[in-house]
């Protein structure tokens, strides 16, 4: 676990590494849109600043996860507000706001918020995460891991899968054309079956705990332990790849713009994908020894699309 964290931290700094020092791409902005983008990092440094010490005060550390659904909506409307509301931008930052909106409400009924703001439900990927790696019971080892990848890392990855639209602006002169609409179609849709397998696994879990509460026999998932059924009978984790996939979806929007395919903002939406692959081996790997039948489930429906384990 620690070498893959390692890696998503030197994966970050090389991919940022490339955009600002290298000559890969062209990260050229004017004067007003430079100013903007310093301050939007000033913008990130609270946000991550402010997870880091919440966490650490309340020993609650899932503050991330409470404003991963928040934080692209702000990043996007303060590059769209700065911009004079161009038109793209503007589409752009409602389809996130509709993917913020209905992620913050499915946090929010899995208990992730609280009226003490710095309590909530905490990732329970967490505790077994120091009870297979020691060390990271040591009180400032697990303090440099919270700062440098659940907070920085994390939040920088946030950051970084928002920018297509400040590519966007870069082609500012180019108007919104019949492109822009199917990618936002597109992104809806992604944003649909997202809810769609959502909701499946939440009815799911309810349901599951009401009957083992109630004292009421298990049957077929249920029994399992594991929902297998719906979106979750073709891929393991139909939540993640439509996460993936409404952010480089989100990308497309900046090759509308810029007319360039392979552009600076992708690296967001890289090291989403890279997150989310190791993010659903753990998981997994948790599951496995929690559930006797999870391995046959891997054997008969891929992880994430068309490939199996």
């Amino acid at each position: 676990m620690i070498k893959k964290v390692v890696v998503l931290l030197l994966s970050l700094i090389f991919l940022v590494s490339i955009i600002f020092y290298g000559n890969v791409f062209e990260f050229k902005l004017n004067e007003i849109q430079s100013s903007v983008f310093k301050q939007s990092l000033f913008i990130y440094g609270i946000l991550t600043f402010t997870c880091f010490v919440v966490g650490e005060i309340s020993k609650n550390y899932s503050q991330v996860d409470k404003v991963w659904s928040i934080a692209p909506i702000i990043y996007v409307w303060f590059f769209t507000y700065n911009s004079d509301f161009n038109a793209r931008m503007v589409l752009m930052s409602i389809l996130v706001t509709v993917w913020g909106i209905r992620l913050t409400y499915n946090f929010a009924r899995k208990s992730g918020y609280s009226i003490y703001f710095w309590r909530g439900e905490e990732d329970y990927r967490w505790k077994i995460l120091k009870e297979r790696v020691p060390v990271f019971n040591i009180k400032i080892i697990w303090s440099l891991f919270n700062l440098l990848f659940i907070c920085t890392y994390q939040m920088g990855l946030i950051f970084l899968f928002s920018l297509p639209i400040l590519a966007a602006w870069q082609g500012q002169n180019n108007p919104v054309v019949i492109t822009d609409f199917l990618i936002s179609i597109s992104m809806l849709v992604f944003i649909l079956i997202e809810a769609i397998a959502d909701n499946q696994q939440y009815k799911f879990q309810t349901i599951k705990y009401e009957l083992i509460n109630n004292n009421k026999k298990l049957t077929g998932d249920f029994k399992k332990g594991f929902l297998t059924n719906g979106l979750w009978s073709i891929s393991r984790h139909p939540n993640f790849i439509s996460e993936q996939l409404i952010w480089v979806t989100f990308y497309l929007f900046s090759i509308s713009s810029t007319g360039i395919y392979f552009n600076w903002s992708i690296t967001g939406c890289i090291l989403l994908i890279i997150l989310f692959y190791n993010s659903a081996n753990y998981t997994e790997s948790i599951s496995e020894k929690k559930y006797p039948d999870y391995k046959n489930y891997q054997e008969n429906v891929p992880m994430f699309l068309g490939f199996k384990k």
